[in-house]
């Protein structure tokens, strides 16, 4: 058997460890016909990670969780192939599924940075808190650049780089206005010594990083967002106070798509 990187190994650890704690809202986001994105569910309108319409197409969620996004999808019309590193939050998904009937998604037990699919086998690739921090950024992004075609897109969300410079270094804290970490020094994020969430090992990158790893992979960029929290939102989620999400950035958002010359 081959061995997992740390990282991943750790991972699949930790969510196998605490998938329970994440059915409640599993189950609440496939009740959802339409999708809703991130930690202040902002709707499609909003933030428009899917197309209206993926009819005749192939999709690949990377790091599909309990498969909600999956499902959102399928019932666009794409034919789906999610993968995911927990074989408990698999346990989730496929449940679930049976009980929406929704059919045409391939459930994978697998690591989102070396996916057993030919080269240039999908149209559409997304990660929502899947791939997009779990997993090590130029693994996952080469990897994704491959199983797409040229022309295929590429969308992503997960923490803005500024939310974890200022996240408390052993975690177990409100995100706050001190800087706590090098914003240059950006790259792996190890939770793993966190009495509570959030636990495993993330991954980010200073932003014009981010730029050179997509151009050097094979990637333009179609859009960039950066997600503040709606008017209307309040208290602390996933410890993203409001207030502080609504003067800095807590998400980002790429859209990527491969290029047709040379892809």
């Amino acid at each position: 058997m081959t061995t997992l990187p740390r990282h991943v190994a750790e991972n699949r650890r930790h969510w196998d460890a605490t998938a329970d704690q994440w059915v409640a809202s599993g189950e609440r986001a496939w009740a959802r016909m339409e999708p809703t994105w991130g930690i202040w569910g902002l709707s499609n309108d909003e933030l428009p990670l899917l197309p209206q319409s993926l009819r005749e197409q192939r999709a690949i969620e990377l790091g599909c969780g309990t498969g909600y996004v999956s499902a959102w999808m399928q019932r666009r019309g794409a034919d789906v192939y999610a993968i995911d590193n927990s074989a408990e939050q698999l346990a989730t998904a496929e449940r679930l599924a049976d009980i929406y009937d929704v059919e045409r998604i391939e459930w994978v037990h697998g690591d989102a940075e070396a996916v057993a699919q030919p080269d240039r086998s999908f149209d559409f690739a997304i990660s929502e808190y899947g791939a997009a921090i779990w997993c090590e950024p130029r693994q996952w992004l080469t990897e994704a650049h491959r199983l797409l075609r040229p022309g295929g897109e590429l969308v992503f969300l997960g923490h803005h780089p500024l939310a974890m410079v200022c996240a408390p270094q052993a975690g177990n804290n409100n995100i706050g206005v001190t800087l706590e970490r090098s914003y240059f020094e950006l790259g792996e994020l190890d939770w793993t010594d966190a009495a509570e969430d959030p636990g495993g090992i993330e991954f980010n990158l200073p932003i014009g990083e981010w730029m050179a790893l997509f151009r050097d992979i094979g990637f333009e960029i179609d859009n960039y967002v950066e997600v503040k929290a709606p008017d209307s939102a309040a208290g602390t989620r996933f410890w993203m106070p409001a207030d502080w999400s609504k003067k800095y950035p807590s998400e980002q958002v790429w859209w990527l798509r491969k290029r047709q010359i040379g892809g």
